[in-house]
């Protein structure tokens, strides 16, 4: 019988691993896929989770931040203008190549028991759990489901959202000369792109940009395709090399969070998928691991039940993170309005950076 059961081994689901582990708990980590690989994501750690994923790292991965390369600056390229924006504290560029695989293992170490290529098949019961793992089962006393927007399990729980069944998910590493250490979104009709400089340690050698799209179906389905419909993206991604095959996700859904199902926590993706252009999914994945792993705590020491647990988790959830969901539905309906209804807003916020960074941080 384990205390706790976490299905989905990246950054939500290795995060409360790693607490509920290092609490005392005896936890299974459970991941569908194999490490290390890449992920859509576009590899952008807000400066408001520094702190906490510095707390989540130990000895051995503390140079996954140290050595991360600081972004400092944004812009915003729609309409022919940009938008700057400083990022004060700056934000930090990891490549999920690399941060998955450190705080897997650091799960491992803090005590959690961890198997990948590992295919959950059902759940059963409200506590405690039986769940179903290929041709075995385990038991947990606590179940969370870190399993990401597409497992079967998710589609469980999760309510019908605005399905934007047309828009798919692109992304690579490419090579460019000196990039600056800023995240660019490059607007057009039908989507956008996100660049940004990335590194991935010793692996590297430097020069590398994730370029990471969203963009309906019917208007690209390729980098290649993507990068030609900005024309100051397709100028500056002329020179690029393509350094790592492309990934891609499709079916977007936006709805609002379902935090918890028949008391299983659901964190990260599971949860609500976040508007990408934010740049928030990562930092939205760490604190709901955290926060589903602390409201548990009381539990594990006998102090509380389950549901008590539970629910306290899905009170805080919409208190401190569904905020977060809400401004940047708000913001990228502003972004996709007429074009003669947002030119004199985008006129504005060209020539004041001060009202462009508050709204940046309504994201955070």
């Amino acid at each position: 019988m384990y205390d706790l059961i976490v299905i989905g081994g990246g950054p939500a689901g290795s995060a409360a691993a790693i607490l509920a582990a290092r609490s005392g708990a005896r936890v299974l980590l459970l991941e569908r896929g194999k490490f290390p690989r890449h992920k859509v994501c576009g590899e952008f750690v807000s400066s408001e989770s520094l702190g906490l994923l510095a707390g989540l790292l130990d000895s051995e991965s503390a140079s996954l931040l140290n050595d991360a390369i600081r972004i400092p600056n944004s812009r915003v390229f729609l309409d022919g203008r940009v938008l700057h924006a400083n990022i004060d504290p700056p934000a930090a560029s990891i490549a999920r190549l690399n941060l998955d695989v450190a705080l897997w293992q650091v799960a491992e170490r803090a005590g959690a028991e961890t198997q990948q290529q590992r295919s959950v098949q059902s759940i059963a019961g409200d506590g405690p759990f039986v769940v179903k793992i290929d041709s075995e089962k385990a038991e947990g006393r606590a179940l969370l489901n870190a399993s990401g927007r597409w497992s079967n399990l998710t589609a469980l729980s999760r309510p019908k959202g605005n399905q934007q069944a047309k828009s798919i998910g692109l992304k690579a590493h490419f090579a460019e000369l000196s990039p600056q250490p800023s995240v660019d979104l490059y607007f057009f009709e039908g989507g956008y792109c996100g660049v940004q400089p990335v590194d991935l340690g010793a692996n590297s050698r430097g020069g590398r940009v994730n370029a990471c799209a969203m963009v309906r179906s019917d208007v690209a389905t390729s980098l290649a395709e993507v990068l030609a419909l900005h024309p100051a993206l397709q100028k500056r991604s002329a020179e690029w090399v393509q350094l790592s095959e492309p990934v891609s996700t499709a079916a977007l859904s936006f709805h609002e969070p379902e935090p918890l199902y028949r008391n299983v926590l659901t964190v990260g993706d599971a949860a609500a998928f976040v508007d990408p252009f934010i740049g928030d999914g990562i930092s939205l994945a760490l604190r709901s691991g955290v926060l589903a792993a602390e409201c548990l705590q009381p539990f594990f020491a006998a102090a509380t039940d389950l549901i008590t647990a539970a629910e306290n988790y899905r009170d805080r959830y919409r208190r401190s993170l569904q905020p977060v969901y809400r401004a940047s539905s708000r913001i990228r309906r502003l972004l996709d309005a007429p074009r003669a209804v947002r030119r004199p807003i985008l006129a504005f916020l060209e020539h004041t950076p001060a009202v462009t960074e508050y709204l940046i941080s309504k994201t955070r």
